[in-house]
């Protein structure tokens, strides 16, 4: 998977999200290198599994894995023959024990998990080597009842060392002593007792002197009566250290003997911390698993990005069914780069086998690869533009893509002039769309607008916005294309209307006055807008125009009679208008297209969606046909006469 686009799309902040739920280092390190497959049937595998492993979680969250701290490194040690600590062999016993709990875990959830409860039946419980490390290291010290021999020397030990402290006290009781020592304590030096002496009294007592205070007003001597029994511990005390050395040498070789065995149980607990720290991540969120195809068809549900997790509005979005390229156009910060982000990055991750933030009957397609341009990649080391930086990157997607790539295009053609941008915008799209490749972009050009109205295969898609508060509302709107509404934010930010109004003449070429009534303006823009929804209708074709015309003339079909409100092709224009005026007797008909009415016979149009599927049941066509003003001027004129008052009609234009 090209790794711009995992970078540009942030996985590598989901793969860290995922580590914090992990327990072991192995396992981070196997989510660390976690990449998205192309096999569909090793996703569903993956997936299968995270889906196995929530369902667990939510009966039971307290899965009883261990982090294995030490493990690995005592089972090389073993491997080259060295001793182990009795530290490293107790984690053995810690290992095997936490083997058991996992087996009897995954026993009863046989019926939830099937296929990685199967995984604990692969682990060894190893029953005899979990006593013996019992029996004979307890809390990390070799234990006396390893042995008989080292039972037998420790007793001893405890005998001799009983005997010196009897005689040490003697000493400090002792009035014949009393006024040679210092203090009446006794220390230690170098594993030696002694006794603080004054140091004009050391000839006298009898000893030898093993250290000196600070001062050197004081001698610390070992009392002579206790340097043969000093002498027999240290010789007990070398024989007890070659006794435990033999015993943690034993049980090492028996861990070398089972270190296949164990190796099996650490994969297989890592494994196991694996899967539930992705199964974690999916329950945090609310996430689910989701269909999978090989038809390019992706459909989101109540998407969110996983990164902005509940604060995200929620995205419906689709795409590969009657069209695979879908622009995207609306406001600045109105959240078509999210959306593109959300979009990308949830395919990235089902196909890593994660669950994502979806509702039900969500479904994606497994692409071979997924391409990226998104940002305007300005590098001052590299000495790269805006544009020169998106073009070097079209380049890599347009000798890369394919019939199985998704492209994900932000901005498509910015950065330059804007006639330019918009023509190599088109010219790129062409180019990446005939080679077979799904394509999601955003635009603030309208003419890729139309460009993507006009072609088979294309799709408009915008991102509401309330342009009365002109606020974004994030949720993006398929079938229809949205506006940059730059003049209205300005207008209400506080720009001066003459040099608003001035720039929409130099931008459109005519001349509109912005009333200073922002609210009434701003309906009329309401207005337009639902107007331009009904047009788009419900629906697009599956087919291009000039392909359904072919079909059904082969079919034999025959002309529908054409009615008010109809929706009809137009061949000459290759476009759609409404019928305005029903057929006089030449067979013509008035259809409006794109605001304006023509003339046109009835043998360049074809029905395209039948009025009874554009409308509800007795809707008033004239908030279609009329213009606002003119409705509520003939609404006043139906009541009374208004001297002046004139309605005006659009001329109509002849065929």
């Amino acid at each position: 998977m090209n790794q711009y686009t995992m970078n540009i799309l942030e996985f590598n902040k989901v793969i860290e999200e995922i580590k914090k739920y992990t327990l072991t280092e192995k396992a981070r390190q196997k989510i660390a290198v976690l990449q998205p497959c192309n096999d569909i049937d090793i996703i569903n595998i993956w997936m299968t599994e995270t889906t196995e492993a929530a369902a667990m979680l939510s009966i039971n969250s307290s899965v009883p894995l261990i982090s294995m701290e030490g493990i690995e490194a005592g089972i090389v040690k073993a491997e080259k023959e060295m001793v182990l600590t009795p530290q490293e062999i107790s984690s053995f016993q810690n290992l095997l024990e936490g083997v058991k709990r996992v087996r009897k875990y995954m026993d009863s959830m046989q019926s939830i998990g099937p296929r990685i409860t199967a995984y604990a039946w692969s682990m060894y419980e190893l029953k005899e080597l979990v006593e013996e490390i019992r029996r004979c290291i307890v809390n990390g010290q070799v234990d006396d009842r390893a042995t008989t021999e080292l039972a037998r020397i420790r007793k001893r030990i405890l005998i001799v060392e009983d005997r010196i402290k009897q005689k040490l006290n003697e000493i400090l009781r002792s009035p014949v002593y009393k006024g040679m020592l210092q203090d009446s304590i006794v220390s230690s030096r170098s594993g030696r007792y002694v006794v603080p002496v004054r140091r004009q009294d050391m000839k006298k007592f009898p000893g030898q002197v093993l250290d000196m205070s600070s001062t050197g007003s004081t001698v610390f001597m070992e009392p002579a009566v206790i340097t043969k029994l000093h002498a027999e511990l240290n010789l007990l005390q070398m024989e007890e250290s070659n006794e435990v050395y033999r015993i943690l040498a034993d049980l090492s070789g028996q861990v070398a003997e089972y270190r296949q065995e164990l190796s099996i149980n650490m994969e297989a607990m890592v494994h196991y911390d694996f899967v539930f720290a992705k199964a974690k991540y999916s329950c945090s969120m609310d996430m689910k698993a989701v269909s999978l195809n090989r038809s390019n068809e992706i459909k989101i549900c109540h998407g969110r990005h996983p990164l902005l997790g509940q604060m995200a509005v929620p995205l419906d979005f689709s795409i590969g069914q009657d069209y695979r390229a879908l622009i995207i156009t609306g406001p600045n910060t109105g959240g078509k780069t999210v959306a593109l982000k959300t979009v990308g990055l949830l395919t990235l991750m089902v196909q890593s086998g994660l669950h994502v933030p979806v509702a039900e009957g969500s479904q994606f397609a497994v692409f071979s690869d997924i391409l990226a341009d998104i940002g305007d990649g300005q590098s001052i080391e590299q000495s790269l533009s805006t544009f020169s930086s998106h073009v070097k990157n079209i380049q890599m997607i347009i000798k890369t893509c394919s019939s199985s790539t998704l492209v994900i295009m932000d901005e498509l053609g910015a950065g330059t002039d804007p006639g330019e941008g918009r023509g190599f915008a088109i010219a790129v799209l062409e180019e990446i769309f005939n080679r077979g490749t799904t394509i999601v972009a955003t635009t603030h050009f309208g003419e890729i607008k139309e460009y993507a109205l006009n072609t088979s295969g294309f799709e408009n898609g915008c991102m509401a916005f309330d342009i009365r508060s002109l606020r974004p509302l994030y949720q993006l709107h398929i079938g229809n294309w949205g506006d940059s509404n730059a003049f209205l934010i300005a207008l209400r930010l506080g720009m001066g209307r003459h040099i608003i109004e001035r720039a929409h003449e130099i931008t459109y070429g005519e001349r509109i006055s912005y009333e200073d009534d922002y609210d009434q303006y701003v309906d009329s823009i309401v207005d337009q807008k639902e107007i331009q929804t009904q047009l788009e209708g419900k629906r697009r074709m599956e087919e291009s125009h000039k392909e359904k015309e072919k079909r059904e003339r082969s079919e034999g079909y025959v002309k529908k009679d054409l009615k008010l409100g109809d929706r009809v092709y137009i061949s000459t224009m290759q476009r759609t208008g409404i019928i305005c005026e029903e057929q006089n007797g030449r067979g013509d008909l008035v259809v409006l297209v794109m605001g304006k009415k023509y003339v046109i016979n009835n043998k360049r149009l074809t029905l395209h969606i039948d009025r009874k599927d554009l409308y509800p049941e007795n809707y008033d066509l004239d908030i279609i046909f009329e213009t606002k003003e003119n409705r509520k001027k003939r609404k006043i004129m139906s009541k009374r006469h208004v001297e002046g008052m004139v309605i005006e009609q659009d001329n109509e234009s002849k065929d």
